[in-house]
């Protein structure tokens, strides 16, 4: 076009647009361009961008700046290095990570980005589908934890899951309290522990502060109470839980299940994948440790079976526990039922041809990752449940007295001790659960109603009560 055009930026406006300086049609695009730049990007690139329109508006300038030569000459430039980067593509054999701005409106080609993605054998793409052309200036967009969220930082040849990792910024935390304002704002958790003497305080004083400490417990509805517990346990003790998930949640690139970027609060907040392995490291390095035995199955359950435990047969965890002198703190919660119905299970979306075939290739997906484990645990159906809101209840933790296991790990290779302590720890789960269950009938502000009316009339940051202990 510009072989063909006349010289001068200006008359590209007239001629191909019909738009003129002082034109009305003109002023409003400004203006609307403007407001772009100053919601769409904040901070150093907000001031870059809106600089730029500045000069923009004084397009006779503008066009002596860039002539209509130096534009070809920068044209015929980029073809080269085009031509150059695409000829060598196929020689690189390093690990790649492509980051695309969904909202580019200048350079988003998706097909070249797709076929680069295929071209590279160990590419990453990353998709970025809220964002424009000035990526790293927008605000949200923070490259080191895209870098930690997709393993690309690591000290040895492959990504270690404990010794790579790097404690959450201030954004990153802040951005995560962020995330799960509005869930602990509507359910206002109530947060219940035991001291060593077996008397029951309201908060997290019963918690030990020493490590390795390991915290076995129910898995709610999608993992609901995972946010505002290990937040919790960062504002109130300063304790950082490392939680053992799934490996779905740790896959990149191709192999992966769904949007990575879904699982990047558990990276960033030091979730590991379960095995016998990696919770044998976290406690030899003397660290709080978060395990749920039932997992996944807990936490895609199906209709009717809230609040039942799932776990494996084999009592694993206890000689891990035991060999380094741990002690295990079993704890419940319950609510799920308090802020949403589920109406559509995994058995409902096997009579459902689309929702059966994207189950069973998830679930196969997911059982691979799990190669030796033939229990009902080691072949769980992972599926997306289809839950209905409600208006907010409240959340409820309860942390029972810490179990010891020092001296005791002799006792523990005893396979028939090591079944009779796993399943003392169940049952003081249950026990828990069944707790909760029972005293958030005689909570005054188990609804929302009353703990808004509570909050408005004793301040915001007040802390609401609950049922007698």
């Amino acid at each position: 076009m510009l072989n063909v055009l006349p010289y001068g930026v200006p008359t590209l406006l007239e001629e191909i647009f019909g738009f003129k300086q002082g034109d009305p049609l003109t002023a409003m695009l400004d203006a609307l361009t403007n407001e772009f730049a100053v919601h769409q990007i904040g901070g150093a690139g907000g001031g870059i961008l809106r600089d730029l329109f500045t000069v923009s508006a004084n397009l006779p300038t503008l066009s002596r700046i860039f002539p209509k030569d130096t534009l070809l000459w920068k044209l015929e430039l980029l073809k080269s290095a085009v031509s150059s980067a695409n000829s060598h593509i196929y020689a690189v054999r390093a690990e790649t990570l492509i980051l695309l701005s969904g909202r580019d409106q200048w350079l988003l080609n998706e097909e070249d980005i797709d076929r680069y993605s295929h071209t590279l054998p160990k590419c990453n793409v990353r998709k970025l589908k809220d964002n424009g052309h000035f990526l790293f200036f927008e605000d949200g967009v923070d490259l080191v934890s895209i870098i930690k969220c997709t393993c690309f930082y690591r000290r040895g040849k492959s990504h270690d899951h404990l010794s790579d990792y790097i404690m959450p910024t201030r954004y990153e935390l802040k951005q995560q309290l962020d995330d799960h304002k509005l869930l602990i704002d509507a359910t206002s958790p109530v947060y219940l522990s035991t001291l060593d003497d077996g008397k029951m305080v309201r908060g997290l004083e019963g918690i030990p502060s020493e490590g390795p400490v390991l915290y076995v417990g129910y898995h709610m509805l999608l993992g609901l109470e995972l946010g505002p517990m290990v937040i919790q346990f960062l504002k109130e003790r300063n304790i950082h839980l490392r939680g053992l998930a799934h490996p779905m949640l740790f896959l990149n690139g191709k192999d992966a299940l769904a949007d990575t970027q879904m699982f990047d609060k558990y990276k960033i907040m030091g979730g590991v994948p379960v095995s016998n392995f990696n919770i044998f490291k976290l406690l030899r390095s003397k660290s709080h440790v978060l395990l749920y035995p039932g997992g996944v199955r807990e936490a895609l359950h199906n209709k009717g079976e809230e609040y039942k435990l799932f776990w494996p047969e084999q009592p694993e965890f206890v000689r891990v526990a035991s060999r380094f002198g741990a002690k295990i703190i079993p704890f419940g919660v319950v609510g799920e039922d308090d802020i949403c119905d589920l109406v559509l299970d995994a058995y409902d979306q096997r009579n459902i041809p689309i929702l059966k075939d994207f189950m069973e290739e998830t679930t196969k997906k997911a059982g691979n990752l799990r190669q030796g484990d033939e229990t009902e645990l080691g072949n769980q159906i992972c599926y997306l449940p289809g839950l209905v809101p409600k208006i907010p209840g409240r959340f409820y933790f309860y942390f029972g007295k810490p179990i010891e296991t020092a001296g005791r790990e002799q006792q523990l290779k005893d396979k028939d001790k090591a079944q009779e302590f796993y399943l003392r720890v169940k049952s003081e789960v249950e026990q828990c659960i069944a707790y909760l269950k029972m005293k958030r009938e005689s909570d005054p502000y188990r609804h929302l109603l009353p703990r808004v009316l509570y909050q408005a009339s004793h301040g915001l940051s007040s802390e609401i009560p609950t049922f007698d202990l």
